[in-house]
């Protein structure tokens, strides 16, 4: 659960980071790699479509890579629990 929150704030911060400056790589090389043709007056909520899906694009690639790392951290960082070997009963 607490991976889904990390991965959700890092997908607000990038997303509203690319928001502001939308030549945030890799949401602009995806988005080129695509080659996909929508013309710059094309408008969502004010914003411009292809702003918005290179920020969807940086967002969720920067999401996953702060999710991978929080995981594989949090697992390293448990300790190992030892269990004691039981004694068989008579």
């Amino acid at each position: 659960m607490k991976g889904a929150l990390v991965f959700l704030a890092v997908f607000i911060i990038l997303f509203a980071a690319t928001l502001a400056y939308n030549d945030l790589p890799p949401g602009k090389q995806i988005y080129d790699a695509l080659n996909v043709s929508i013309p710059d007056s094309a408008l969502v909520l004010g914003i411009q479509a292809t702003t918005l899906i290179k920020a969807v694009f940086n967002g969720v690639v920067y999401g996953i890579i702060a999710w991978l790392i929080y995981t594989i951290a949090e697992k390293t960082m448990k300790p190992k629990t030892q269990t004691q070997p039981t004694k068989p009963t008579k």
